[in-house]
Order: C-alpha cells, then sequence, then structure tokens
C-alpha cells in the first residue's frame, strides 16, 4: 500500500472532501434545486465511503473512489472544458495529482510512459521546506511571500519541450497540529525565516508527521513555453560555460517556436575589419550563412539580397520555402546557398544596436513551411535580450583584445592596429575554445620607408661643457669649505690628500671632458668627501656644511644649475619638433594610412612605413608615395623654421640640423616581441638600417665639411631618378617661400660598406 504520508514532508495527509460534501448536503436540502434528486442520489453513495470524509490516506482508496470523486468534482472540472483546461486534484509541492482534465491526460500520454511528472528546479529540500511555510502561514499567520514561480517541463510526443506554470487553489486545505508537533515561539520563527537553507533546523522544528493536511487543492497550468524558454536563454546566455551551449540554444528556439527541425546560427560582424566571421563569442554556434569561413562568399550573399533592408531597416528576411523562392529568383545567391546545404526554410534577423551591426541571428530548418513572415515576429521576444548580451560579448572581447596587446605589442600605432587585433582575437578565440594558439610575429612587406631626423647640432659639447661648469664650481666650493673648516681648528691633515686630489681634478676640467670624468668624479665626491664631511660634528662647522649639501640636489642645487640648463634646452627643442610633426600627422594619414614613429634623443628622428600591406583595404599608388614624400620634405623645414623662432628663447641656443633619406626599394618590417617595436626584417633590409645611422655623420666627398649643417636641408639619395624627383618637390617648397633658390648637388663620402651616396643641398627660409 502506498501511504500519502510517505511523502517527505512534515505532513500526514488525508485527502478530505468534507467542505465539497457539505455544500452538496446544503443543495440537496434545498427545495428549489433542480438537481436535488442528483444530488440526494450522489450523496447515498457518498454513505459507503466514509473516507471521502474522514480522509483518504493511501492511493488505493483514491483508486477505488475515482468515479465518485469525479461526480464530487464535477463543479470545478466542467465537461465542456475538460479538453481546454489542464487541471487536477492535487495536493502542493507534491507528485500527488488525480482526476485530471483530457487536455492533462494527453499532454503526459504524449511525453510517454516513462515521463515522471517534476516540477522544475524543486528538489525535496525545497518540498519540505515550503511545506513548512504553508503552516507557518496557514497556523501561525507568519507574513511569508512564497509565491515563487513553479513550473512543469513536459516534451511533446516530437520531443519538443513545453513548460507549465504551476497555479494552487488552496482555499479546500487545513492545517492541524498532532501530538509530534512543536510549540514555536516568535524567536523561533524568525530564526527559521533566516535560515532557509539550513533543512536540519527545519525538520527540527517541523518533525515528520507532526501536522495534519487535511482537505485538498486544485491545480491549474498555464503554457508559459515562451516565457520560459526566454528565462532559460538568459541564463545561458550569461553563463560563462560554453559546453552544450549551441544545443540548449536550439532547444530553446524549438520551444518557442514548437518545431523539432530548427537549428541556430550565427554570423559575426566586426566592423573595425568590415568582415563577417563566425561566431566570434567563444560559444560554439555555427554559422548557416558562411561556407567554409569564406567571407568574400558572404559579402556576395548579403550584397546581392539584403544587406541594407536587414542593417538600416533592422527587418527580418524570412523564407518559407527555398525551392519555391529559387525557381522563382534562379539567379538568386542566397536562395542557391541555402538550397545547396539543405535549408528549405529559414529567418534571417539583424542583432544591431544603436546602428552598430553585431552580426546576424540565422533560424533555419530542412523541412519546408516552418517559417514565414509572421512567425519570424516571434523572435521579437528574444532578439532585445540577445542583442544586449551580444553587445556585452563584444565589449568584453575587446577589453580581452585590448589586454592581449598591452601585454604583448604595448601601445600600437593605429594604421597597423588591425593586424596586431586579428592576431590577439584568435588567440582570444582559441583560448575561449580552450585551444593552443601562439601568437604569431607581425609581418608587413614590401613599404616604402622614409627617414628623416632633425639633429642638435653640438649638443654634446654643450653637455659637456654644462658638466665641466657645474662640476667646477663645485670643486672650487669645496676647497673654500676645506679653509673654513681649517680656520674652525679643526684637524684637518685628513683633508689635505682629499684636496690635492681636487685641484688635480679642476685641472682636468680646463682639458676637454673625458666620457668617465664625470663619473669618478663624483663616486670620488659621493664615497670621500661627502662621507668625512658627515663625520664632523662640530656646532660652528654644521652651517656651512649644511650649505654645501643643499646645493648638491639635482632639482634645485647650484651644483647641478648648468646640467639643468642643458636638460631643459634638449627638453624643450624635441617637444617643440615633436609637437610640429605630431600636429601634422593627421593630414599625412588622411592622404594614405601608413606606419608612423618618431624617436626623441638629442632631436627627433622619424620613419614612416606606406604600402599596401600597411592599409589593404586602400588603393595604393607610387602618387600616394610621392604626396607623403613632399608632406616630409614640408614638416622637416617647419619644423627647423619653429626651432629658429624659438632659439634665442632657450638657456643654451643651440642651432639644428636637418637632413632625409630617400631610399630607392622597399623593405619589409617586423614587430620585435622582445623590443616591442618594429625593425627591418631580413638581412637584405638591414642596409636601409646601416645607412642611415651612419649618414648624419658622414662627410662631403674629398672634403672635412660635414653633410649636415645648420640652416641646410640635406637630401641623401641614390639614383638619378630619385634626384629628378626631389628637385621637383625642392621646386614647388621655393615657390612656396619655404626654401631659398638654388640647388646644390653633392658626393657623399664612401662610408663603410656604401659607397655611391649623392646629396643635395637646399638652404631654409626662416623669414617666411
Amino acid at each position: 500500500m502506498n501511504q500519502l504520508t510517505s511523502l517527505d514532508t512534515p505532513f500526514e495527509i488525508k485527502l478530505s472532501f468534507e467542505s465539497v460534501i457539505k455544500n452538496l448536503e446544503k443543495r440537496a436540502a434545498d427545495p428549489a434545486n433542480e438537481s436535488q434528486k442528483s444530488d440526494r442520489a450522489l450523496l447515498a453513495e457518498i454513505k459507503n465511503s466514509p473516507e471521502l470524509i474522514n480522509g483518504i490516506t493511501d492511493e488505493v482508496q483514491i483508486r477505488r473512489n475515482e468515479a465518485l470523486i469525479q461526480k464530487l468534482m464535477a463543479g470545478f472540472f466542467p465537461a465542456l472544458l475538460t479538453q481546454n483546461e489542464i487541471k487536477a486534484v492535487n495536493i502542493p509541492y507534491t507528485n500527488l495529482n488525480f482526476n485530471l482534465t483530457e487536455r492533462f491526460k494527453s499532454i503526459l500520454s504524449a511525453a510517454g510512459p516513462d515521463f515522471n511528472l517534476q516540477i522544475r528546479d524543486f528538489d525535496e529540500n525545497q518540498s519540505y521546506v515550503f511545506s513548512c511555510c504553508i503552516i507557518l502561514i496557514g497556523f501561525y499567520r507568519a507574513r511569508l511571500n512564497i509565491g515563487k514561480p513553479l513550473f512543469y517541463a513536459i516534451p511533446t510526443k516530437n520531443g519538443i519541450v513545453k513548460y507549465y506554470r504551476i497555479l494552487y487553489n488552496t482555499e479546500f486545505m487545513e492545517i492541524l497540529p498532532t501530538e509530534k508537533s512543536v510549540r514555536l515561539s516568535q524567536e523561533d520563527i524568525e530564526r527559521l525565516i533566516s535560515n532557509y537553507d539550513d533543512l536540519d533546523l527545519w525538520k527540527e522544528k517541523f518533525p515528520k508527521g507532526s501536522w495534519i493536511l487535511r482537505g485538498f487543492s486544485i491545480m491549474t497550468l498555464f503554457d508559459a513555453t515562451v516565457e520560459i524558454a526566454v528565462s532559460i536563454l538568459k541564463e545561458n546566455l550569461l553563463s560563462k560555460k560554453t559546453t552544450g551551449f549551441r544545443q540548449t540554444v536550439e532547444s530553446i528556439f524549438q520551444s518557442i517556436y514548437q518545431i523539432s527541425d530548427i537549428k541556430v546560427g550565427f554570423t559575426a560582424f566586426i566592423k573595425n575589419e568590415n568582415r563577417f566571421t563566425p561566431d566570434t563569442f567563444g560559444r560554439q554556434i555555427h554559422s548557416y550563412l558562411l561556407h567554409d569561413n569564406q567571407h568574400d562568399e558572404m559579402q556576395k550573399l548579403l550584397w546581392s539580397n539584403f544587406y541594407h533592408n536587414l542593417t538600416d531597416n533592422k527587418a527580418y528576411f524570412a523564407i518559407s520555402d527555398t525551392m519555391s523562392f529559387l525557381k522563382a529568383n534562379p539567379e538568386n545567391h542566397l536562395a542557391k546557398h541555402f538550397a545547396s546545404r539543405n535549408i528549405q526554410s529559414f529567418i534571417l534577423a539583424p542583432v544591431v544596436k544603436n546602428h552598430h551591426l553585431f552580426g546576424i541571428l540565422e533560424v533555419v530548418s530542412s523541412t519546408s513551411g516552418e517559417f514565414n513572415s509572421i512567425n519570424a515576429n516571434k523572435l521579437e521576444v528574444v532578439l532585445p535580450f540577445l542583442t544586449d548580451t551580444i553587445e556585452r560579448y563584444a565589449a568584453e572581447l575587446q577589453n580581452e583584445i585590448q589586454a592581449v596587446i598591452q601585454n604583448n605589442y604595448t601601445t600600437i600605432h593605429s594604421s597597423v592596429y588591425w593586424k596586431f587585433h586579428g592576431e590577439a582575437q584568435k588567440l582570444v578565440f582559441n583560448l575561449q575554445r580552450e585551444k593552443d594558439y601562439t601568437l604569431r610575429e607581425i609581418v608587413f612587406h614590401d613599404v616604402h620607408p622614409l627617414y628623416g631626423q632633425i639633429d642638435i647640432k653640438g649638443s654634446s659639447d654643450a653637455r659637456n661643457f654644462s658638466i665641466q661648469k657645474d662640476l667646477t664650481h663645485q670643486l672650487e666650493v669645496l676647497l673654500i669649505l676645506f679653509q673654513d673648516i681649517r680656520n674652525s681648528g679643526y684637524h684637518t691633515e685628513n683633508f689635505a690628500e682629499e684636496e690635492q686630489q681636487i685641484k688635480q681634478y679642476l685641472d682636468e676640467l680646463l682639458l676637454p671632458l673625458k666620457a668617465n670624468t664625470e663619473q669618478y668624479i663624483n663616486f670620488f665626491l659621493d664615497w670621500t668627501i661627502h662621507s668625512q664631511l658627515k663625520n664632523i660634528t662640530q656646532p660652528e662647522l654644521l652651517p656651512y656644511i649644511s650649505s654645501y649639501f643643499q646645493e648638491t640636489g639635482k632639482a634645485d642645487g647650484n651644483f647641478h644649475n648648468n646640467r639643468r640648463k642643458y636638460d631643459v634646452t634638449i627638453t624643450t627643442i624635441n617637444e617643440k619638433l615633436a609637437n610640429v610633426i605630431d600636429m601634422h600627422q593627421p593630414e599625412a594619414q588622411a592622404a594614405f594610412p601608413h606606419y608612423y614613429e618618431r624617436f626623441k634623443s638629442d632631436g627627433i628622428d622619424h620613419n614612416l612605413y606606406i604600402g599596401t600591406s600597411i592599409s589593404p583595404k586602400k588603393e595604393f599608388s607610387l602618387n600616394k608615395l610621392q604626396e607623403l614624400r613632399f608632406w616630409q620634405l614640408r614638416v622637416l623645414c617647419e619644423m627647423e623654421r619653429a626651432h629658429f623662432n624659438f632659439k634665442s628663447e632657450l638657456p643654451y641656443p643651440l642651432d639644428v640640423t636637418t637632413l632625409v633619406l630617400v631610399y630607392h626599394s622597399t623593405i619589409d618590417i617586423r614587430f620585435r616581441m622582445d623590443e616591442k617595436r618594429f625593425d627591418v626584417d631580413g638581412t637584405y633590409n638591414t642596409r636601409f638600417e646601416i645607412v642611415k645611422k651612419r649618414i648624419d655623420k658622414a662627410c662631403i666627398k674629398g672634403t672635412n665639411e660635414r653633410l649636415t649643417q645648420p640652416g641646410l636641408l640635406a637630401i641623401v639619395y641614390y639614383m638619378d631618378e630619385e634626384e629628378k624627383e626631389y628637385s621637383g618637390y625642392i621646386n614647388r617648397l621655393q615657390s612656396m617661400n619655404i626654401l631659398q633658390d638654388g640647388i646644390k648637388k653633392l658626393e657623399v663620402e664612401d662610408l663603410q660598406g656604401i659607397p655611391g651616396l649623392k646629396a643635395l643641398h637646399v638652404r631654409i627660409n626662416h623669414q617666411v
């Protein structure tokens, strides 16, 4: 015998219809009741089944009284609605269901004989606690809201899962304590309410069999398939797990459309590359529009059919019968594509937000007639959340890609960012799919290099001069300090040798400065002189010593005054010159996107690399190269003129020299991961770097005169064609009054391994 009390709840269940029978007795006693006779006959039958009043306690009694219960409940289960309503007599939170409507029976029959009706996401622990909450509400009048939506997930005969929301009508139930019940205080109730997950506590306060649940409830189910399917979709979209994601999404769409033969795909759109790709978020969703990842084929499909309708109008594109559509439109690429993949019916929906296309959602079937322009609108219940989620994924993806770039490449120039982005994206995609991937080196082939520099002339001499003046001043002050120490009566025999060394250093500082002079004088001062001065404790000498050490500060001490002036001079020149070329960079990029880098040292060096591989989506021609070469000359002249105008304001009025190297062939450049910068690639290409490093110190052939001189623009080249090209640029700049009249042709002295260089000299007009 299957006892109802065997259910895991604190209740002894007594299924009683006493309230219904009492109402039946009142009706039978009413002379005006037209059904008085039949009501009395039903009461006579009930007398033979007293358990209907006293309480049914096992399932055998239910089965024995099944026909009688059906008569008793006829008012609640109208025969006319039995094919429409999904209802049953029930005890809440249990699987005790009987007196089912015909529709409920047919739903369970379609689910199959092995199907077990269980409340979704509702385990035995929850069942026990919720039963206890019924007691708290019904007996203790506790103010609790336990209205958690409950659902059944029931498959159809085609295996499609439908979801039904459960509603209980419990007005025919009463709760009574047994001798096992535990009387609860307010403190006990508050403790229980605060410890929902403590099942042991709930069972302690509500032992099994400590309460009687007498009566019955009526359970009604409502089809909530779309609502629950969307909720499950949200849960999966929020989840970081990707295993089985595609199958789950397809199951959800099958529930929404009630179509078993349904597949879901997604084709992502990468805006900055203007191309379509398979799912880029690691969710493992197939693309039905892309064939073997052929982006060009995708473009062909979209542009020939509905791209603007999808993206601009945000309209769905639905075809009910692919073959019929193809027959009517035999040249339609999309219909051909889907027919070849046995897709007989489909919906394509743009995933768009704020005019940004994230991709295209694909809902397809191998059965014709499944989709149309009407049921395409069902997507409206899922697309808003799907769009928001994909937007979030896209932002997270960009953050991951940016992190890869930051960690592996540092800051990347915008013109080549696309290639680093693509490589970082491959790494992120493979990591999402738990695949190994090694970042490939970034190489740009066959680019035209442009090199130019403005060098600060005499910067080394100025630096040496500032060091000599500062060290001389410091050593002379030390000699005066030694004299003050001697006059105070302090024993100075320990300083005799040091004083002699200082005088020797002063003599050395009158001569040209050697490379390590500053280093060994500072070492002597720090480790010999200063350590001894710090050991002097005579109060009368401390002010002198303190004053000396105050002047040693690099930030504001007088012993570094000239070196600070030198640093300010170099920094100011570099900043001013860099600002000029940086300010003009946007107009050069507008002419043709190229890689640009500059370096500050004793002046400004810059490299420009231009070619098809840098910007493959633009049409490159030699006219673009020539435009950039002219831009380079014009900006270098402007940089030197800018320096001329502020030179008089500098602590050291140093001059600058200007040089341009014209290289006759293309080179390859490779990003060096260890140095985090681009460098020439290959032995042949290194010639360009060698020339760059040697020409700024080169002399005019047959003389000791340096090639680079203040006020002159020096253009170094190899070939006569380059001379002709640059002579044309010079003529244009002369007509603009940027360069003075006249061009001087020169030969450059043969450098080690680099013979045959030529040069043009032309004077820059500083007064425009």
